[in-house]
């Protein structure tokens, strides 16, 4: 960059943060004259200094007020069908609740799995991906369950053409359940495994009928919770959907690309990519809905509520257990849910309210410290 180039961006560093700075260095050509550099960086500063916000708005209450009034136009239906009617996607108001509450338990769990190239390109190659990670239960290659109660023996029935297209056969289904049943002696032919008792006991059936309920769960292929997978086209690539969630397995796999690949879950991708991801999530997935609901709400007021949740690196709730167990003020804490339970904690600890925030101000009937009661004055008494 011209010496002369840098002088003059340097001059408006008081204004715009270094971020921006930098970033102007890095994309400004060398082809520029002064005076459309001159011209770029007021156009800047100025569209910079507009975006601020002026000192004492009250952010908070207008960013509650522009995410809950849209918020009650909020059509109810929670699914939508992505594709085809097996993968099941919550939306609409049970999906902003889910992310707000910051639940553990999501009603429908996905993922987004991208592909390295070149696989992503090849319909082929996507599909067979897509069958090796969904999972596989036993119960799902099974045809029949037979009890022989005179023999007391259990046998399962396998339908070979399901077995033919997992790629699978008895002897590797013994393995794998040999390391469940292991009071049993298992035996084997092409399409069917018996399993017989060790030993003479009496109360041997009703052991066959735990195991037969045990192994009926076991999983024999796949990417546990993976319950469903759906390649789809998205630009010049493919990509596959999953209903269920494990970033954990799936980001070992060699073909997966780790850069985009991303699930709906916030504490999992807190748990994997850190706080600053779950962040970004939480805008994406909140931004989602309410772009699919044909709403129109600044992103800044999301990105507002998702500091607020992200704030001490945890991924905390707007509820009282969570955001709103931390505050500062008793009587902020009080006003939200279960105030006499605050209030006789607070007692007890002889815990101090300072009054410096909104609620607490407005039930104790005082100017509240945003806008226009911010500024105290100060007169000299003579």
């Amino acid at each position: 960059m011209k010496p002369e180039f840098e002088k003059i961006i340097n001059k408006y560093d008081r204004i715009l943060p270094p971020s921006i700075i930098l970033e102007i260095k890095e994309t400004v050509p060398n082809t520029l004259t002064k005076a459309k550099l001159e011209g770029i960086m007021v156009t800047i500063s100025t569209t910079y200094t507009n975006a601020l916000v002026n000192p004492g708005e009250s952010v908070g209450l207008v960013s509650a007020e522009s995410i809950g009034e849209p918020g009650t136009q909020m059509t109810l239906n929670t699914f939508h069908l992505a594709g085809v009617a097996e993968v099941q996607v919550t939306t609409g108001l049970p999906r902003i609740i889910e992310i707000f509450d910051a639940r553990k338990l999501i009603k429908t769990p996905m993922m987004e799995i991208f592909l390295k190239d070149p696989i992503c390109k090849d319909m082929e190659k996507v599909r067979k991906f897509a069958a090796l990670i969904k999972e596989t239960v036993l119960s799902e290659v099974v045809s029949e369950y037979s009890l022989n109660i005179f023999d007391q023996e259990l046998k399962l029935t396998f339908d070979l053409s399901i077995l033919e297209d997992q790629g699978l056969d008895t002897k590797q289904l013994v393995k794998l359940i040999k390391l469940k049943a292991k009071k049993f002696i298992l035996e084997s032919t092409d399409n069917t495994i018996t399993f017989k008792q060790k030993g003479n006991k009496p109360d041997e059936i009703k052991e066959l009928y735990a195991i037969k309920e045990k192994i009926k769960v076991l999983k024999i292929k796949g990417v546990k919770k993976v319950t469903q997978v759906l390649p789809v086209k998205r630009g010049d690539e493919y990509l596959i959907l999953t209903a269920g969630t494990n970033l954990k397995d799936i980001l070992k796999l060699p073909d997966v690309d780790p850069q985009r690949t991303i699930s709906n879950d916030i504490h999992e991708i807190r748990a994997i990519y850190g706080i600053e991801a779950a962040r970004q999530v939480i805008i994406n997935e909140v931004y989602k809905v309410i772009e699919s609901q044909g709403l129109n709400i600044d992103i800044r007021h999301i990105m507002l509520v998702a500091d607020i949740m992200c704030a001490n690196g945890q991924v905390k709730g707007i509820t009282r257990y969570g955001v709103v167990s931390e505050k500062s003020s008793v009587l902020a804490r009080a006003s939200f849910e279960t105030p006499i339970r605050h209030l006789i904690n607070a007692a007890l600890e002889g815990e101090v309210d300072h009054l410096t925030s909104v609620v607490e101000n407005v039930m104790i009937n005082q100017p509240v410290p945003v806008g226009t009661g911010l500024p105290g004055l100060i007169t000299k008494m003579k």
